[in-house]
Order: C-alpha cells, then sequence, then structure tokens
C-alpha cells in the first residue's frame, strides 16, 4: 500500500579520503520504512531518504552525506555516526545510527496513515477541478488550527503522520474567466491511523443557477443587466453583469437584484440541492434608485 509517489532518485554525495586511506573503510547500510510497527511489509514508494552526519560543523548544522527516493536503497557509507531521516507525504521520522565494519540494516516506523478524500453533489462525484480541499491540524495550545496543506486534490492520496485533523472543503464555480469559491462550504474532523487508507466523502448541497432579467415569464433575458445574490439578511454573495449569468449558490433562500437602464427589480428564489434551474427577475415594479438594496 502506498500513500504517494516520488520519481526514483539516488545520489551519494562524495567524501573525502586521504591518499594514505584505504578506498573505502565502512559498510553498506539497508534501509526500509513502514507506516505502523505492526506492518510487516515495508512502504513500496513515496519515500525521500536523507542521511546526515551526526558531527555538526561549526554552525550547528548537520553535514548532508547521501540523500535517495528509492523505497528501499542501500547505501556504502564511512565509519562512524549518523542521522537517517526518512519523509513521507508530510511524515517523517528519524534515527540516528552507527556504521562499522559489518553490513547493516535498518528500518523506520513513520507512524502515518494515507488520507484521501472526494466531494458528491447529490450522488453524483464532483470533479476534482472544481472542489478546493484545505486540511488542518488542531492545536489545543492554539484557538486557531495550522493550516498544512492548502489545496489537497480530491481522490488522491497523502502521507500524514497519526492524529486528528480539521478538513474543509469548498465547492468551486467559473465567474470571471476564473475559479471562484461558491459559498458551498462543508466541514469534516477526521483521524488518521497508522498504517491505514482514511477516506471521506464531503457531501456538498447546492445547485447551479441561472439569472435572467425578462420583460414576462419566458420572455428573453434582457442584456447589459448588472446583477446582485443576497442572502436574505441582505449579505452581498455574488455580483455579476451580463444577460444570464449563472452562479453555484448552496441550498437556501436567497434574493436577487436586477439593474438595468437606471431601473431596479428583484425577486427571491429558493436554492434546492441538485436542482439546477433559471431565476427569472420580472422587468416591472421598478423601485427608485435610492430605495434599492444594495
Amino acid at each position: 500500500m502506498s500513500f504517494c509517489r516520488a520519481a526514483p532518485l539516488i545520489r551519494l554525495l562524495a567524501i573525502c579520503l586521504s591518499a594514505s586511506a584505504p578506498a573505502f573503510a565502512g559498510a553498506t547500510v539497508s534501509l526500509s520504512a513502514v507506516y505502523a510497527p505492526a506492518d510487516s511489509q515495508p512502504i513500496r514508494a513515496g519515500l525521500a531518504w536523507r542521511v546526515f552526519s551526526a558531527r555538526a560543523d561549526a554552525d550547528g548544522s548537520f553535514p548532508l552525506v547521501a540523500e535517495s527516493n528509492e523505497p528501499n536503497p542501500v547505501m556504502s557509507l564511512d565509519d562512524g555516526d549518523y542521522i537517517v531521516h526518512a519523509a513521507c507525504g508530510l511524515a517523517g521520522a528519524a534515527k540516528q545510527i552507527s556504521v562499522g565494519a559489518a553490513p547493516l540494516s535498518q528500518k523506520l516506523v513513520m507512524n502515518a496513515g494515507g488520507l484521501r478524500l472526494s466531494g458528491l453533489l447529490g450522488d453524483a462525484t464532483i470533479a476534482p477541478a472544481k472542489l478546493v480541499i484545505q486540511v488542518y491540524l488542531p492545536s489545543s495550545s492554539d484557538p486557531e488550527a495550522k493550516l498544512i496543506l492548502p489545496n489537497l486534490k480530491a481522490g488522491e492520496s497523502v502521507c500524514l503522520p497519526e492524529g486528528n485533523y480539521h478538513v474543509v472543503s469548498k465547492l468551486m464555480d467559473a465567474f470571471g474567466g476564473g475559479a471562484s469559491a461558491t459559498n458551498s462550504v462543508i466541514y469534516a474532523d477526521l483521524r488518521v491511523l497508522p498504517g491505514k487508507l482514511t477516506t471521506g466523502e464531503l457531501r456538498h448541497r447546492a445547485a447551479t443557477m441561472t439569472l435572467k432579467l425578462v420583460n414576462a415569464a419566458g420572455g428573453e433575458a434582457l442584456a447589459n443587466t448588472a446583477f446582485s445574490v443576497l442572502t436574505p439578511g441582505g449579505d452581498v454573495i455574488r455580483e455579476m453583469i451580463g444577460a444570464f449569468p449563472s452562479l453555484v449558490l448552496a441550498e437556501g433562500e436567497y434574493v436577487a437584484i436586477a439593474r438595468h437602464e437606471n431601473k431596479t427589480y428583484q425577486a427571491t428564489f429558493k436554492v434546492e440541492s441538485g436542482q439546477d434551474r433559471d431565476v427569472e427577475v420580472l422587468a416591472r415594479q421598478p423601485e427608485p434608485e435610492g430605495d434599492a438594496k444594495p
């Protein structure tokens, strides 16, 4: 089981040897990692290994000796002490080792699991491009959770340390030539267990509404109309210009304001999840501009 991917790469940094020293005085070190202590099979992909000298430089840093993106690398190291670090996604583990004359095999326990999320609108899967999924790490000492993944792609797995996480899913729509967040936002709390793949479906309740200003029901939409969509309390959700602009709205009740040729019209409408439809604002009984809602 693998929760992330990485391209094969191995690079050993040169270790300076004096002319009188033997060509190699050390041993081979075989490295592997598992997600959980009880796992019998090593991680097969998605690992990044780095080996540092355990002796710090004058500035306090530890020199990098070797690195590899292979899942189970075998490295030739000189005698001495080293710090081995393995990273998988956002999870990591480190261990100090001592290399002598005999070959050495080391296994690191990541204490990590996988997370894979998807979005649903009704019973239909939401295209990954229409979702922004953010993952936060809660903290008992900080009321605001730390954002660790600003945009987890729906359907893809990521390796995370064992623990609790807070997830926010935002449904997007195309507006003004780009993607904009809608007011359909889903929150979830979940726990990642070591050696397990945690999956979740984030169910949005929303629909696409197409706004039209018409002279009569079912009539042709009037061009050059400015629309505003508000909550019943007067909070502006979106402002658009066009004959029939569309937007995605969360389930609920709204007010549509249409402005055309210095006249203002309005209509109330209700959004039901999965029920895409037109919202017609009738161009009659205009309100004075000064009395219109913002």
